[in-house]
């Protein structure tokens, strides 16, 4: 039996001028993302810099299929929910092993 992991990392670049205009930018449209999509989300580099961020989704299910599916919503929803703009974006998904828990 396996599970699987669902990865998705993207830059978002940022129109903004300062660090506090940034993440009023990011923070709410991940918080949406969160609310909305069962994934986990984060803020990973970039934190320092206002014209651009790194951010992750992930997810973890039985199904590869839905995990593949819902993280492709769920990043199509981010791209959309704020005044950022989407330069780099990565999926990955990996399958882990159950069978020493089962």
């Amino acid at each position: 039996m396996k599970a699987y992991l669902g990865l998705y990392t993207a830059r978002l670049e940022t129109p903004a001028r300062s660090l506090k205009e940034k993440r009023a930018l990011i923070k709410p449209a991940l918080e949406r993302v969160k609310a909305r999509f069962p994934v986990s989300a984060a803020r990973l580099y970039g934190l320092d810099a206002w014209g651009f961020e790194v951010v992750g989704l992930s997810l973890l299910g039985n199904d590869p299929a839905w995990v593949e599916e819902t993280l492709r919503e769920a990043a199509r929803f981010l791209a959309y929910q704020g005044a950022f703009r989407v330069a780099l974006e990565a999926f990955h998904l990996e399958a882990i092993d159950l069978d020493g828990l089962v």
